[in-house]
């Protein structure tokens, strides 16, 4: 892994977030700033070239997994409106990339992956990185994480078969969930709201991600579902 975040990178970090994401719609300015801070190429499987960690799909992590399309990374940050005293719960850690963008978003960030060596890996970036308010837990994400619940905020990277009921549990009142749900094809964004009433949901968007893995997601292993992983939005 190559740490040097030289002029070209930052040139190429910059260029992403004024075309790919400013150009085409996202205004939070905390969510700008966090990805024109955080080094994409750090969060990246070695060997990926620099116009690559900075280019707009996304790109296989591993263990059948990959880091999304940054589009859809700041949407869906964008999505969860945080202001920064947030505690905030991440189901799906991957590379560890959406973690540190939410270190800077958020107080603090609880993130949960199932597979042990992605787990492993994004919790020495994330330190190595410098991200020292995300913990990162080995664990079924469908689940939620109990413990430290309820959260301001829930984000989950990957596509469920349907909202998963610890999730919504686990958020406190007028707290934002934004999930993709829908099938192993293709899925919509919800962002859910809890309110007096119960709950609030709205589509947001069409995207495409990987399975979400766990009792409460799909039950397949990861490395069965081949796909093009540079096809569609989000993935």
């Amino acid at each position: 892994m190559n740490w040097e975040d030289s002029p070209k990178r930052r040139m190429l970090r910059a260029r992403m977030v004024q075309v790919q994401l400013r150009e085409r719609g996202i205004d939070d300015p905390r969510v700008l700033a966090a990805m024109a801070e955080v080094p994409r190429h750090w969060f990246c499987a070695s060997g990926i070239a620099d116009e690559e960690a900075y280019g707009d799909f996304p790109l296989p992590i591993g263990c059948g997994q990959t880091i999304s399309q940054p589009l859809m990374v700041a949407d869906m940050l964008q999505q969860m409106r945080l202001t920064g005293p947030e505690t905030v719960l991440e189901v799906g850690t991957g590379s560890g990339y959406n973690a540190a963008l939410l270190s800077r978003l958020a107080t603090r960030v609880i993130s949960l992956e199932i597979l042990p060596a992605l787990a492993e890996s994004a919790r020495l970036r994330l330190q190595r990185g410098g991200f020292l308010n995300v913990e990162v837990h080995q664990a079924d994400g469908t689940l939620g994480w109990a413990s430290d619940a309820p959260y301001d905020s829930i984000v989950v990277t990957a596509g469920a078969p349907e909202v998963p009921p610890a999730l919504l549990e686990q958020l406190k009142p007028a707290g934002r969930l934004v999930i993709p749900v829908g099938n192993l094809v293709a899925q919509k964004l919800l962002v859910v709201q809890r309110t007096a009433e119960g709950f609030q949901t709205a589509e947001h968007t069409d995207c495409r991600f990987v399975p979400l893995l766990g009792r409460n997601g799909w039950q397949q292993t990861a490395e069965w579902f081949m796909i093009d992983e540079k096809d569609g939005r989000g993935w």
